[in-house]
């Protein structure tokens, strides 16, 4: 892991979820192992007072956190210190409008990752975090190396324009979404509706597959033949009892057509005009006359119709999974960029003006969550406050509405289960 922390593009986060395989794969599957460490990360996001500099409040958290002790991996979190702050009312009122933003934003990411899970194949699920990337970065990579996209983001604008950009381009992802995945699964079930009736019981499952041309008389202005499923107990009794169910039935013209585990399918040929006598008499011997008339056009239109869905889930398949690689990585990024407004919006409340405060992604231990706080707390000049006090009690500005608990430092975790529903 040292070795490969010295390799240029390789993140302190990588190196922490590589140790932690490792060190698990001695007691569990590496495929469940990769799964669970890459899927179900969890990050915090942190903003610190910038105190005496936001460079000396890094260089401080990090030495506290990361190289004495090693409760977390750190990275910068870059949020241009450029944006424009705009009214203490108009920050108020943005606070409460971003946590919903954020919401949104985790909704559409989760829905994207998740179909994406849903349109792999079930044996390759197992590597369906290798497909959420971010720019070719994997989560933890982005995350430490995350900049602010100026290009689509610019920082002139004001925050709340800026929040409105990356929600519009969120609810368009959401919407291309609900009509991609429309078309697909219903191409996909139409296409398993047509395959079900291929298989199953000869009572329920189509014949048409079964039945060729030169087992019915279909042509006949007097003639007919049915098609019956016999149960294998029943096979002597049907043997037996077939010409006499009716009277007017064609002698030894039954016909073993088709047999599965339970049951054979025979035709016999009979008068049309003794049809409805000899169902019911086959009925009250347990032998099922099935609905089915001969109609090759049909049969090749289903044929057809199949060969048309396999061909179109077929066509559909990669391109909707190079769209949902792409626009999962679109969503994360945006829902990144939401964050970065929220810890922005909410040091300014809470550090006040002008703009001073450092920013940073921990990735903390399992098992040094409490200790974590406590030091951020004492940081940031006092004891921690992680009482448990709710949201709706504590009303301090900067404060997350609808968080949980209260801390004196800006902190917004991200948990990266995003293929939990």
């Amino acid at each position: 892991a040292l070795f490969i922390l010295r390799k240029p593009g390789i993140s302190r986060l990588d190196v922490a979820s590589l140790l932690a395989c490792v060190t698990s794969l001695l007691s569990r599957d590496l495929g469940l192992l990769v799964w669970w460490i890459v899927v179900m990360s969890e990050y915090w996001l942190v903003s610190l007072p910038g105190e005496p500099s936001p460079e000396e409040a890094w260089r401080n958290v990090n030495r506290l956190t990361s190289q004495q002790n090693e409760w977390s991996v750190n990275s910068k979190f870059r949020i241009p210190a450029e944006l424009k702050v705009g009214t203490l009312d108009s920050l108020v009122a943005l606070s409460d409008e971003l946590s919903k933003h954020d919401g949104f934003a985790e909704s559409v990411t989760r829905k994207v990752a998740q179909y994406l899970a849903d349109v792999l194949d079930a044996g390759k699920k197992d590597k369906v975090e290798e497909n959420l990337k971010v720019n070719n970065q994997t989560l933890s990579q982005y995350l430490a190396k995350f900049q602010w996209d100026t290009a689509r983001f610019p920082v002139r604008q004001s925050l709340a324009t800026l929040a409105e950009m990356i929600v519009k381009q969120l609810s368009q992802i959401d919407g291309d979404l609900k009509t991609k995945s429309t078309a697909y699964n219903t191409t996909k079930a139409n296409l398993s509706s047509l395959e079900r009736k291929q298989t199953g019981s000869l009572v329920s499952r189509s014949l048409n597959d079964i039945i060729k041309k030169q087992d019915v008389i279909a042509d006949s202005e007097y003639l007919t033949t049915l098609v019956v499923v016999v149960p294998r107990s029943l096979q002597r009794d049907w043997e037996q009892k077939y010409e006499s169910l009716a009277d007017m039935v064609v002698p030894r013209s039954s016909k073993k057509i088709h047999e599965d585990g339970e049951s054979f399918l025979y035709s016999v040929t009979l008068f049309k005009k003794v049809v409805d006598e000899y169902k019911l008499h086959a009925r009250e011997n347990k032998f099922v006359v099935r609905d089915f008339v001969f109609d090759e056009a049909s049969i090749d239109a289903e044929r057809q119709e199949i060969t048309k869905l396999e061909s179109d889930v077929k066509r559909q398949y990669p391109g909707l999974v190079r769209w949902l690689k792409a626009n999962f990585g679109e969503a994360f990024a945006h829902w990144m960029h939401i964050k970065a407004l929220r810890v922005f919006v909410e040091s300014v409340l809470r550090y006040g003006l002008p703009v001073n405060f450092q920013a940073l992604v921990m990735k903390p231990q399992k098992k040094s969550h409490k200790r974590l706080h406590e030091t951020l707390g004492q940081i940031c000049g006092g004891e921690d406050m992680s009482d448990g006090k709710s949201a709706d009690t504590v009303e301090i500005p900067g404060l997350t509405f609808g968080q949980q608990e209260y801390y004196q430092y800006v902190y917004f975790p991200i948990k990266l289960d995003l293929l939990d529903r």
